[in-house]
């Protein structure tokens, strides 16, 4: 445990944590809403940002936040609008959010490409004592929206026309939950990276759906894994001297095989459970569900319930 003498490592340690949380925290909305894709995207504008503040000689983490959430915005206003040309929107958008970033960055005073490294694949040595303050601030409003709104956020994702009878803002949570992605994603550069960060989204949470469908298991089980596969990967960069976004990813990964792995025996052996469980000459058909829906764990009703409910009250009146 001497690493942790080191100064650098503390923070990058600490940065590590609010990572691992912060990014599943957020991607299972986004896996719910099938936009795993989305935090590349914004990683790819963030570059502009990270090249402006080089530009002008100020944090890149705040000028990447405001322009990833701006880029976010954009994102959301074209899948409203852009019904026929949206795909070719957002690809400019991707691509000319990297050619800014690069561009950016060679016309600072003394910068190059070199400059981009450490924020496209992560790098230990240079989380600086305000890139940990940015880091921290960042998390806990990712926190706040993501377990603060979950039973909203959680409702659109499933179904956005139940939502908006329900009467939630749905165009509303739409734009915060872009909003809380891009922020999430300047959250990880420093550890990650910005090309790296979308997989530490998505692949934890995909994980953790291998052995739960419950949406509270599921979101507790991809922060688990996240924080063991961020702070297993800083430590191994440190000790190996490797990337720390591609040790991270390439742990993740192996997380997600393993458990998939040990997926499917354990569903035979609920199988197996449930059927010694049900009483002899009981239909399968007739038996109640042992489970309960994602929907009913978080107090939100499946459009078909609340159908079926309008339905036996008309017949009554």
């Amino acid at each position: 445990m001497h690493f942790l003498d080191y100064e650098f490592m503390q923070r990058a340690l600490l940065a590590a944590v609010l990572v691992g949380i912060t990014a599943p925290a957020i991607g299972i909305y986004l896996v719910q809403r099938r936009q795993a894709l989305m935090g590349d995207g914004i990683g790819h504008v963030a570059m502009t940002g990270v090249g402006l503040g080089f530009l002008l000689s100020t944090s890149p983490v705040w000028m990447a936040t405001a322009v990833s959430v701006l880029g976010a915005v954009l994102m959301e206003l074209i899948r409203w609008y852009g019904r026929t040309r949206g795909d070719i929107a957002l690809a400019m958008l991707f691509y000319g959010g990297m050619a800014g970033g690069v561009m950016l960055i060679n016309l600072a005073p003394g910068g190059s490409n070199a400059n981009l490294t450490s924020y496209l694949f992560g790098s230990l040595a240079t989380v600086s004592p305000s890139d940990v303050t940015a880091i921290c601030v960042l998390a806990a409003f990712v926190l706040l929206v993501t377990l603060g709104l979950r039973r909203q956020l959680f409702a659109v994702s499933q179904d956005e026309e139940f939502a908006r009878v329900t009467g939630l803002p749905v165009r509303a949570l739409n734009l915060l939950t872009a909003v809380t992605a891009a922020v999430t994603v300047t959250v990880a550069m420093r550890v990650v990276g910005l090309l790296l960060v979308s997989a530490l989204m998505v692949v934890p949470v995909a994980a953790a759906q291998q052995l739960s469908r419950s949406f509270t298991a599921t979101f507790a089980i991809a922060v688990a894994i996240g924080v063991a596969v961020t702070v297993s990967g800083t430590i191994t960069s440190y000790y190996q001297d490797v990337p720390p976004g591609a040790t991270i990813v390439l742990l993740t990964i192996a997380a997600f095989v393993a458990l998939t792995a040990l997926a499917a025996p354990l569903a035979r052996r609920r199988a197996r459970a449930a059927a010694s469980a049900q009483p002899v000459g009981d239909p399968a058909e007739c038996s109640i569900p042992a489970t309960r829906a994602a929907g009913d764990e978080i107090g939100v009703r499946p459009p078909t319930a609340r159908a079926g409910t309008m339905a036996r009250g008309r017949g009554e009146t």
